[in-house]
């Protein structure tokens, strides 16, 4: 067994009270795993500040100075030690509130030490908490100041004895005991020498102590790669082999269905976007293999209509289809719009949520198994046992990230022999890189173009001071016979607080727009799903010109009408929301405005999130600027993936290293798709041990 199996307990140092700590606070349970918990950042120990030139902001900062003076104050639990430190060039204050018998032993007043801590702003003082001391050695023998590694910690740890100091040793002390054969290399020879990656050892060594930026650098790349590769390399794996296990219905008739459809009652011309996707669609099906692919489109994109022919296609060979949405307002949305485009054709169409009950429910559930209902659109209602197919072929799933992989499982399993082909419809547009990795095993299909005559959306940013302005502005577009939505926050831990909001904020509207002359809708989460839809029905009908409501409306409501979409308290929102809930208007003919209301006061990352708003329409630059600013944690629907636990690599800023990786990945499996040649054992051995680790949800996506 190597060293790097050993359990945590068993380095010099920890034992088993630290060791527990360590499992606890950070899931390291072995020696290797304390080696592949990085630094996130380095202390370098060549720079230095001056006294004079520090402010409120400068964060952490190295000086270089003599201990003037080291006084005790207070007694008991407000007892702390103030120390003043001079350089060069001025005096700032170092405060210690624990450890200060130790302190007293341990520091000389007179020494020349280098002082490393956060700048504080104490009663417009500066000073320096906590900082960590090094005396200055005269020792020519002792190393030069180089980079020292800071990692992620936490306070119990901190005041437990296992503080940065200490975890440093503890990696020095395991780096002292293994060697290159404990950390075999496990990229082949020829990308090795291709992208000049230091050796693997050599990178773990570096990546905790550089020398110098230049080690730092290599380091890091070569483990982002290696980290990035092995990923990219499973998940392509998995869809080599899904392609050549997974038999599927072989749809090869294009037929009437579809053609009397296209050719007598389609309502518009496709787009070039749409139509290069149906084609992609197309030979997946008739391909003899299931289907797995990732339909991303912006808010109004078109993707509904590519699923209606996708159900055509399913319809014309014999198969059943199914469509699940997240939410009953959106399975009604779906439901209607395809029972309208298919008015004129002989097509059985069903809804089914947890509203139908009773003998609607058992009618359309015995239709269902025995084939009378040709296309089924759902909630979760969907999932149940009594759900039952005469012959599905095909099922797609509308925002997907909102359904768990056990879900869609259990709708997968209402198809024998085979599984149905899949098609996951998503309106959030996922960065190339997310793609790349969260749907990887997914064939990934983009309808990057608007229907034509669609104006972009003008988007503008309006504080308080600016209110009686917009009230006069929506007044304007209700006079043109327009539609307004009035939408407000709403955060689940704080719901009595956002509806009490809600509830000003339709009062604030109802005065300044009252009846008979102005009706106004109300809709949120709490209310009766009946309340609910007589509210919505009254906004789609046009009897009321505004709607206020929670973030129940940013999917699933279709009101061509509605022209203006005002956000209330806009720095509350993500940037992946507000361009959902602006994708509620513009979707006629008329000119469309989005109006971000917030107060005077805003954070930095507030006001780059309206920036970004205001700049642009793209769904897809709006998602990579939300990747940048929150990290792949925080996207809607990443976190269940189990996917993105990467220790060193980072999406937003990665991508390059990710495409690589890809395409080196993909060479290999090209010329080798089992890993069987002799100079890829390394590679399989690697990916045997990640595969142990890793969870079965990718196999359904």
């Amino acid at each position: 067994m190597s060293t790097l199996d050993n359990p945590i307990e068993y380095l010099k140092g920890v034992g088993p009270v630290k060791g527990e700590l360590l499992k606890k606070e950070l899931q390291i349970f072995t020696q290797g795993d304390l080696l592949f918990h990085f630094p996130y950042r380095y202390v370098d120990r060549t720079q230095f500040h001056r006294i004079a030139d520090l402010r409120e902001d400068s964060g952490f900062v190295q000086l270089r100075g003599v201990l003037r003076s080291l006084d005790t104050i207070g007694e008991g639990p407000r007892k702390r030690m103030i120390g003043r430190f001079r350089d060069a060039s001025g005096v700032i204050e170092l405060v210690w509130f624990t450890g200060v018998t130790w302190l007293q032993k341990h520091l000389s007043v007179g020494t020349e030490y280098v002082a490393f801590g956060r700048i504080n702003a104490f009663r417009d003082q500066l000073n320096l908490p906590h900082p960590e001391m090094e005396p200055v050695s005269a020792d020519p023998a002792q190393p030069s100041a180089s980079f020292d590694p800071v990692y992620a910690s936490t306070d119990k740890l901190n005041t437990k004895g296992v503080d940065m100091k200490t975890r440093r040793r503890l990696v020095k002390t395991v780096l002292e005991k293994i060697s290159a054969q404990d950390l075999p290399e496990n990229l082949p020879p020829r990308w090795m020498e291709q992208f000049r990656f230091p050796a693997r050892f050599q990178a773990i060594q570096n990546i905790h102590f550089p020398r110098n930026q230049q080690e730092l650098d290599a380091a890091r790349n070569r483990l982002k790669f290696e980290e990035l590769f092995f990923l990219q390399l499973r998940i392509l794996q998995l869809k080599l082999r899904r392609h050549a296990a997974s038999k599927g219905y072989a749809f090869q008739h294009v037929g009437e269905c579809f053609n009397t459809f296209y050719h007598q009652h389609l309502p518009f011309e496709l787009t070039g976007a749409q139509k290069r996707v149906v084609k992609e669609i197309r030979q997946d099906l008739g391909s003899g293999r299931q289907m797995n692919r990732l339909l991303q489109g912006d808010v109004g994109s078109g993707k509904t209509m590519v699923a209606l022919l996708c159900m055509l296609i399913a319809l014309d060979n014999g198969f059943q289809t199914c469509m699940m949405a997240p939410t009953e307002i959106l399975a009604q949305q779906h439901y209607a719009a395809i029972t309208e485009y298919l008015r004129d054709m002989e097509v059985e169409t069903a809804l089914l949520t947890g509203n139908v009950k009773g003998k609607k429910r058992e009618a359309i559930l015995q239709r269902l198994r025995e084939g009378d209902i040709h296309i089924i659109v759902g909630t979760h209602a969907l999932l149940e046992d009594p759900v039952e197919f005469q012959r599905l072929g095909l099922a797609i799933t509308d925002e997907q990230h909102r359904f768990g992989v056990a879900q869609r499982a259990r709708l997968w399993a209402k198809s024998r022999p085979h599984p149905p082909h899949v098609l996951v419809m998503t309106a959030t547009p996922i960065p190339r890189t997310l793609a790349m990795t969260l749907y990887g095993d997914l064939d990934v299909s983009v309808i990057d173009e608007l229907p034509p005559g669609r104006k972009p959306i003008q988007t503008v940013h309006r504080t308080e001071g600016h209110r009686l302005r917009v009230f006069g502005f929506m007044k304007e577009e209700i006079a043109k016979g327009r539609q307004i939505y009035v939408v407000y926050p709403l955060i689940e831990e704080s719901e009595k607080l956002d509806l009490q909001n809600l509830q000003e904020g339709y009062e604030a509207v109802s005065r300044e727009f009252p009846p008979p002359q102005y009706q106004i809708s109300i809709l949120h989460g709490r209310m009766k799903p009946a309340d609910k839809e007589f509210e919505m029905q009254r906004f789609v009908k046009g009897q009321t010109q505004i709607m206020v409501a929670t973030t129940v409306i940013e999917v699933g409501v279709n009101v061509p009408n509605a022209s203006v979409m005002i956000v209330e308290n806009t720095d509350r929102f993500g940037l992946s929301q507000l361009h959902q809930l602006r994708g509620r208007v513009g979707r006629g003919a008329e000119q469309s405005f989005c109006i971000l209301m917030t107060g005077f006061k805003l954070s930095n990352e507030a006001r780059e999130r309206i920036q970004t708003m205001v700049r642009t329409n793209d769904g897809f630059e709006i998602a990579e600027a939300d990747l940048k600013l929150r990290g792949p944690g925080d996207i809607e629907g990443t976190r269940q993936s189990g996917i993105l636990n990467l220790r060193l690599a980072d999406l937003a800023r990665d991508g390059r290293i990710l495409q690589t990786a890809r395409e080196v990945a993909t060479r290999i499996l090209e010329q080798d798709p089992e890993l069987a040649l002799p100079e890829h054992q390394p590679l399989r051995r690697q990916l045997e041990a990640e595969t142990k680790a890793s969870k079965a949800w990718v196999r359904i996506s």
